[in-house]
């Protein structure tokens, strides 16, 4: 791999990183507009834009330091307490997380430098925070300065011994670029080498990393700052950063000054000689040190200076001011992250192997030891899929911003409330799901919230509720979208409907055959057109999205007190649960899911496409004339009986063959129209079977009688 393949590389990693710092900037600003005296939201959203800009500053990404620069030093005015949360800064601060956000996309897309309008826009953003700026930094948002050297903070002196890991060239990192960094945020006043840690030449290897310098650095940045340079190398790397030997006295005297009451982390924490991230570190080699030993923890102040993070003098400082000792307690939590090309191609694996074990099966019976194969399949199954499961609360999370902009927008008091937010589903289906509920979110606070004036002559509160909530139910993930607004209007709906042509006037439609029209292509009730709604453009996109994910979606309204929108999709679309049945020499698969029971057909029906079950007229669909199918039918058919949305429909088949584990293969694009086929799977015996779209099949073939009982009457 070549040094610009390990640079992109990297740069890929800070673009991951930096998505999530991003989010954590929009969710926390949006936390401190609801609660503007929460210290911890207000450390959190400064973290944010103080990492961004560290590793921004790495990869020498000076448009983006600047930027963010600028936001971090009014999110610190508001940390020190001299500027107050308004709704007025949050609104400002909102976009600027938003202009970060597409600066990121820029480098993922491998634009390292902003275009003229973006540049444009930044400094129209920067202009709107000038009057949150401390006296005299307002310059910093036109001048083009370089931002890291306007802190106000004293400077310090600080010792650096910086020992980069054997594998830090490979990884794409110049130990040189951390270098010149530092001196983007102070003065480098020496640099040595230690040339004793160097192999003789002969033993040299070109693309490991033998490096090792000493550093005195001159700083007014805090030590997290400092620290935040070598985030990309820290791992592997031994970075060592402590105060010069000549201010000590002056740490020493910072520490005496300080309340007795703290803890001896706090007070070395507080002082800025201990970041937090190092005091972590330290509690976690006391916890492993304790365990080892299986006696009381060492001191937290020795394995400090044990581990040359503190020297001895301000341990002993803190430890004088120290009045009572209280053991701390670090909970380490390691995630890792995966590539979704790779998952993907495990759950392919997991779905062949699915496929080579179902064959393996038919050949060799039902022994003991295949019966143990295949209960370690399954497990492997379920395993593989529980990776890419994800919970639903951080996409549902995302609309808070929504529901602010949007009601800012429409003078709208709008309280969001999300339930649920555990429920989990396929991080593929979360990521293709957002749209429409972005949607419908929408949807709901234009036209079924409204405006505070009519709520109170209705007799409600002035601020309306949005709900979202999610959960599990028969193998499906359910999402709501409620709202306690004013309901689906079911006349002017139909007379709409009428209106244009989509329902014959005088037809005869029951109250969720009205509420379904919403969904027609082009189909709006709204009197104007506006930026959110009325050209009669997104139902009908929400609708068929959600069944291109095997998903069903329905209306609950009440006129006066609100509508509900229900979403059901499946857990997930790599492999399910199925029901294989024969029609002549096709076979089909029904997920299981959606089977309630099977029966077998009686001999004389009640029609030609219903039958009696048990006193309830249920209506059927006989697969081998829907698909034309050719031979004849069984002499004892069967029917399996499907629930859609509350309605239950029977399918006429030949023979019931019993349940599967299904893996979903893609038709292609020459199959892309077929409405009532999801998907294909390989049986165990080497052929294909279908896998049938339960709901688009039950709502066509109701349609289609619905056309054969009107035509008469026309």
């Amino acid at each position: 791999m070549s040094a610009d393949d390990d640079m992109r590389e990297a740069l890929d990693t800070f673009v991951t990183e930096a998505r999530d710092l991003v989010q954590q900037l929009e969710d926390g600003l949006l936390e401190l507009e609801a609660h503007p005296s929460a210290a911890e939201t207000v450390n959190t959203v400064f973290r944010a834009a103080h990492t961004l800009k560290g590793s921004s500053g790495l990869f020498g990404l000076r448009h983006l330091v600047q930027f963010t620069h600028v936001v971090e030093t009014v999110l610190g005015s508001v940390r020190e307490g001299d500027l107050g949360v308004s709704p007025g800064l949050v609104s400002s601060l909102l976009p600027c997380a938003d202009h970060i956000g597409a600066m990121i996309e820029g480098l993922a897309a491998g634009r390292l430098e902003p275009d003229a309008a973006q540049a444009a826009e930044g400094a129209r953003l920067l202009a709107a925070l000038e009057p949150y700026l401390p006296d005299g930094q307002g310059a910093l948002a036109t001048d083009g300065a370089d931002p890291a050297g306007g802190d106000p903070a004293p400077e310090r002196a600080w010792r650096l011994s910086l020992r980069f890991g054997p594998d830090s060239l490979r990884n794409g990192m110049d130990p040189l670029s951390f270098l010149r960094y530092l001196a983007s945020i102070g003065t480098v006043s020496r640099v040595s080498t230690d040339a004793a840690a160097l192999p003789a030449a002969e033993e040299m290897d070109p693309e490991t990393c033998y490096l090792a310098f000493e550093v005195e650095l001159l700083s007014g940045a805090p030590k997290e700052e400092i620290e935040a340079v070598f985030e990309f190398v820290r791992e592997d790397s031994d970075i060592r950063i402590v105060p010069a030997d000549h201010q000590l006295d002056a740490y020493v005297w910072a520490i005496r000054a300080m309340p007795e009451s703290d803890r001896v982390g706090d007070v070395l924490i507080g002082s800025g000689v201990v970041t937090e991230l190092e005091m972590t570190e330290a509690l976690r080699i006391q916890q492993e040190q304790a365990a080892r030993s299986g006696t009381q923890p060492v001191p937290i102040g020795e394995i400090l200076v044990e581990h040359g993070i503190v020297p001895r003098p301000i341990v002993d400082a803190a430890l004088n001011r120290q009045r009572k000792t209280t053991e701390s307690r670090s909970q380490d939590t390691t995630t890792i992250r995966i590539d979704a090309a790779r998952l993907d191609r495990l759950i392919d694996l997991v779905g062949e192997l699915v496929i080579a074990q179902s064959s393996t099966g038919l050949r060799a019976g039902a022994g003991e030891a295949q019966g143990e194969v295949m209960r370690l399949v399954d497990e492997v199954r379920h395993s593989a899929l529980a990776l890419r499961m994800v919970p639903i609360g951080t996409t549902l999370r995302r609309f808070e911003r929504v529901v602010r902009d949007v009601g800012v927008e429409l003078h709208k008091e709008v309280s969001l409330v999300i339930t649920g937010g555990d429920a989990e589903m396929d991080k593929a289906l979360v990521e293709r799901i957002s749209d429409p509920l972005l949607h419908l979110v929408r949807n709901s606070l234009d036209h079924g919230i409204e405006a505070p004036a009519e709520r109170q002559r209705h007799g409600k509160s002035g601020q309306g509720t949005l709900r979202l909530n999610a959960y599990h139910d028969a193998g499906s993930i359910v999402i709501e979208v409620s709202d306690d607004g004013r309901g689906l209007d079911r006349e002017r709906i139909l007379a709409k409907a009428v209106e244009r042509g989509v329902v014959a006037a005088g037809a005869v439609l029951s109250d969720q055959e009205v509420y379904d029209l919403i969904f027609e292509p082009g189909f709006s009730t709204a009197e104007t057109v506006s930026n959110l709604s009325g050209r009669g453009v997104g139902m009908d996109v929400v609708r068929r999205n959600v069944t291109a994910l095997r998903g069903s979606i329905e209306v609950d309204t009440a006129r006066g007190v609100g509508t509900t929108i229900r979403i059901r999709l499946p857990l997930t679309l790599a492999i399910i649960d199925g029901f294989l049945v024969g029609v002549g020499s096709a076979s089909f698969i029904v997920p299981l899911d959606r089977v309630t029971e099977c029966v077998e057909l009686p001999p004389g029906p009640l029609g030609r496409d219903c039958m009696n079950l048990r006193g309830e007229v249920l209506p059927f669909i006989r697969l081998r004339e829907l698909f034309d199918i050719p031979g004849e039918p069984a002499r004892r058919q069967n029917v399996v009986i499907v629930e859609q949305s509350g309605q239950r429909t029977g399918l006429v088949v030949d023979a019931l063959l019993g349940e599967l584990q299904t893996v979903i293969k893609p038709l292609g694009v020459l199959f892309s129209r077929l409405k009532c086929i999801s998907g294909s799977t390989i049986l165990g015996s080497g052929e294909i079977a279908l896998i049938l779209d339960v709901g688009p099949l039950v709502a066509d073939h109701s349609e289609r009688e619905h056309l054969l009982r009107a035509r008469p009457a026309a």
